[in-house]
């Protein structure tokens, strides 16, 4: 690895300070308070005869002859510090030349305010516990180029302090989320990540390779047929948050690798679930945020219940003056497309069309929260069909700012008719589609024994966090996304 001017400099500097018999990376810190702890007794007027010790990073550093100036910052805030030349001696003071933007130091003293009003430590004693060898970015005023955003994310932390309150704020939803969901008396579990037969989405799956078993696995694409397995052993209210990953492209809101929460709870349905998610994400906002108004791309938003409710039918046909519904076949429903003007990539399939024709032209408008329910039977493999209309299902899926976040069922539970849904995927992938669901024989096995009427949902949380924070790329919240590599 070869080294640049700038840290070959601080390598010398750091060989000096180990020449001096100082070790440059102490294996302890002793810190009474953290830097927003240290302000806050300050300011409530109860820090006298009190000495802080306080740890954190160098940010700033202005030498002044006898006396120095500096910044020190942890994660909860800054606080200047102050050094003379007087107060720590000669050789101590001199010490000073070795340090660099970047170190970590303890420091130990009282606080005082300076003439300008600035809460300031006096050092009376300091401790270097980290030499920086590589130099932040460049005057610690902010570190604009996304790709090094991305590939380096600690520099993105340390340069730019929005990044680390979007995933503070996105932690804080997962932690409001189980809290609801725990209240309501869900069971948080754990399922495989390694499966042997991938299922639940229409995606392609990730391939790996067990060597001890010889046997060729797949890393999950969705956690539903697990956890309804839960439902049919007895446990009545079931979820988990934790990763999925599917073999697809990368854009603004899909990223291969991805958080999701799903929850399954018997003897209820999707009209049940709906109220539930509306409920959740409000909470889930007001946790957070302290608020159920949020701004999406400048458009104000409000996320309290109730939500807008309508059918894809209607949805569709207010938006583009097409009735899916009395075009019911693919070359009716291609010829209604064609003569309203719009022009969408061809399907192979009526369903699949509806499916393409809404995404194009109606979920982009979708910016206030609203739930569209009835979905066409062939894009909802696990959804009981609708009473009254077999072409469609009991599905909903929820959108705000144009994007799903939450995607339900009332979930099917009658095992013959599932059967004859995966027959169908595998007719469909023997034609060519990759991403239809194979056939999962354990899981009929498991529904054969019983389960529950049941409601089901999907939740993602990246895009939740996405409308949270107000950012227009799944990569601005997630902290490590994936990226091509270079070269």
């Amino acid at each position: 690895m070869e080294f640049d001017e700038l840290t070959q400099g601080r390598i010398r500097k750091l060989e000096r300070i180990r020449q001096s018999g100082v070790e440059p990376y102490p294996p302890r810190v002793k810190r009474s308070h953290s830097i927003m702890e240290a302000r806050g007794l300050f300011e409530a007027d109860a820090a006298d005869g009190i000495s802080f010790s306080l740890a954190g990073r160098l940010t700033a550093f202005r030498g002044m002859g006898k006396a120095s100036f500096g910044d020190l910052r942890d994660s909860t805030g800054r606080i200047q510090i102050y050094l003379k030349k007087d107060e720590l001696g000669e050789e101590r003071y001199s010490f000073l030349e070795n340090l660099d933007l970047g170190d970590f130091l303890q420091v130990t003293g009282p606080l005082f305010r300076t003439r300008t009003g600035e809460i300031t430590l006096q050092v009376q004693d300091f401790v270097l516990l980290t030499k920086s060898l590589a130099p932040l970015p460049e005057k610690w005023h902010g570190l604009r180029d996304v790709e090094i955003r991305y590939r380096q994310r600690y520099l993105d932390l340390l340069a730019n302090p929005e990044v680390g309150r979007n995933f503070r704020i996105r932690s804080s939803a997962i932690t409001a989320m189980r809290r609801f969901l725990d209240r309501r008396g869900f069971l948080e579990v754990e399922t495989p990540i390694l499966q042997p037969l991938y299922g639940g989405a229409a995606a392609r799956p990730f391939v790996t390779h067990h060597n001890a078993l010889d046997q060729d696995f797949y890393l999950r694409i969705a956690t539903e047929l697990y956890l309804k397995r839960l439902i049919v052993g007895g446990i009545d209210k079931v979820y988990e948050i934790g990763k999925n990953f599917r073999n697809e492209g990368i854009d603004a809101e899909h990223n291969p690798e991805f958080t999701a929460m799903e929850s399954y709870e018997a003897y209820a349905d999707y009209f049940d679930v709906m109220s539930m998610v509306e409920e959740m994400v409000a909470f889930i906002a007001q946790e957070a945020l302290g608020t159920t108004e949020i701004s999406w791309q400048d458009s104000p938003i409000s996320l309290k219940p109730p939500w807008r409710r309508v059918t894809m039918r209607q949805a569709i046909l207010e938006h583009t003056g097409v009735d899916i519904l009395a075009a019911g076949s693919l070359e009716q429903l291609r010829s209604e497309i064609t003569a309203k003007g719009i022009r969408l990539d061809a399907k192979p399939t009526w369903a699949k069309t509806v499916d393409e024709l809404f995404g194009e032209e109606v979920q982009p408008a979708l910016v206030e929260p609203t739930f569209v329910m009835e979905y066409p039977l062939e894009l909802s493999p696990f959804a009981k069909r609708k009473p009254g209309d077999p072409r469609l299902v009991e599905r909903f899926e929820g959108f705000i700012g144009g994007l799903e976040v939450a995607n339900a069922f009332t979930e099917l539970n009658d095992p013959l008719d599932q059967l004859e849904r995966f027959q169908e995927q595998v007719r469909q992938r023997a034609a060519g589609d990759e991403e239809t669901q194979p056939y999962d024989e354990d899981f009929i096995t498991a529904l054969m024994h019983g389960m529950p009427p049941t409601g089901g949902l999907g939740m993602g949380i990246d895009r939740l966090a996405m409308l949270l924070t107000g950012q227009s790329s799944i990569r601005e919240v997630i902290l490590f996304p994936q990226l091509r590599n270079l070269g």
